[in-house]
């Protein structure tokens, strides 16, 4: 898969931009803060229907302006394809592929994309939710139909918890709001039986990819692991001894994890009336992320911080080129090579090079590994300056670098 070309109008500090992409190895290259990292978001909010930085929409579109549009030509082998998203200020957002109106859920079928930013260093040092937000993201690249379970999970959520909270503060019948939530319950294990049983297939898929590229990144076995920290089985103490950590190499079926969820919220149901909101699901749940055998957060070092998460993005980069017939995903990585010493900019370039498509931001083009090709694409104060189609990097005088 590759992006062939990105057209913005109205976009973050985008007045206008046309940005013509080529395969392999393509660079943006700006001082910080002329909109580079912009590019990447709309690339990816095409593909997630998300932005990593903000949870508004509205922040995307220029200010001033009503309206914002992103549309993207994709390739897909001897296919093509047109994406358009229009995103409105006072309105529901629009789509269009190839000329024609669709959900805008629709978009990520048709486009995969892995993103690495500084940002997601909070996937380790972050809050549950980050790390939930990066399941959910990784799920609906890998199955697009997984953006309805996880909206439709949200907003049954929403309702589920105004209710408890209106029982909370009017009082009343414990039968009737009984009867009520009965009705909810169903929804809610319906489709976060679907969440839980995808995401523990994920897991379980990302394990060895993530092993292999910690080990491309660092040249060393650190053991890196990663597992899933269910509310549910929590709850009903099936894993008391690792606090809800969940076994997912274990085949289950989506029924039994739906039976469970259901004897889960019944056990919190008192808890629930007392305390106006829905204690167990996957909105509750977490990921698990160690390298030798102690979490990553808390014990590991900035340098091996980077790596592991650097690694977990390759694994589902990994993944999604081995699920889908549509070819790789592209690869955006945001800034990234200037937080890396010398040795692992090189490994990182050998482990991405091979991948259909990659985009790279930097502010700093002696930060990229030299001495290879790079398509490059100039960037100054939201405006395309210069493309130069396939530049070969030159090699500066190693023998004053030093690596940190």
């Amino acid at each position: 898969m590759q992006v062939r070309h990105l057209s913005l109008a109205n976009y973050r500090n985008y007045a206008h931009a046309e940005l013509v992409f080529a395969p392999g190895m393509n660079m943006l290259v700006g001082r910080n803060g002329q909109g580079k990292t912009n590019v990447a978001e709309a690339l990816m909010y095409l593909a997630t229907l998300r932005s990593h930085r903000i949870s508004q929409d509205a922040a995307l579109i220029k200010a001033g302006e009503d309206s914002a549009i992103v549309r993207c030509r994709l390739a897909q082998g001897e296919r093509e394809a047109l994406l358009e998203l229009q995103l409105n200020r006072g309105s529901a957002n629009k789509a269009l592929i190839n000329r024609h109106s669709v959900k805008t859920r629709e978009l990520t079928q048709l486009i995969s994309a892995v993103l690495f930013a500084p940002e997601d260093l909070m996937i380790v040092r972050g809050e549950p939710a980050t790390r939930r937000s990066f399941l959910d993201d990784a799920l609906i690249s890998r199955h697009p139909v997984a953006a309805g379970a996880i909206a439709d999970y949200e907003k049954i959520l929403r309702q589920r918890n105004t209710m408890l909270r209106d029982f909370k503060h009017t009082g009343r019948s414990a039968n009737s709001i009984d009867t009520l939530l009965d009705v909810w319950d169903e929804q809610l294990v319906e489709m976060g039986s679907q969440i839980i049983r995808h995401r523990r297939m994920l897991i379980e898929d990302l394990r060895d990819p993530l092993i292999q590229g910690y080990f491309s990144l660092v040249d060393q076995d650190h053991q890196p692991t990663i597992a899933l920290m269910e509310s549910v089985q929590e709850t009903l103490g099936v894993s008391r001894e690792t606090s809800g950590v969940v076994d997912v190499g274990a085949s289950v079926s989506r029924e039994t994890i739906a039976e469970e969820f259901r004897d889960a919220l019944r056990l919190v149901r008192g808890r629930e009336l007392e305390r106006g909101q829905t204690l167990v699901g996957p909105h509750r749940d977490d990921a698990v992320l160690q390298l030798k055998s102690l979490p990553v957060k808390g014990y590991a070092s900035h340098g091996e911080t980077w790596s592991y998460v650097l690694s977990l993005k390759l694994a589902l980069a990994s993944v999604l080129s081995t699920d889908t017939v549509e070819g790789d995903p592209v690869l955006i990585l945001d800034d990234v090579f200037a937080e890396l010493d010398l040795g692992r900019r090189e490994r990182l370039y050998a482990a991405v090079s091979g991948y259909e498509q990659v985009i790279v931001t930097t502010a700093v083009e002696g930060d990229v590994p030299q001495g290879h090709e790079w398509h490059t694409i100039r960037i100054e104060a939201g405006e395309v300056v210069a493309i130069e189609p396939v530049v070969t990097q030159e090699t500066p005088d190693q023998s004053s670098d030093t690596d940190e």
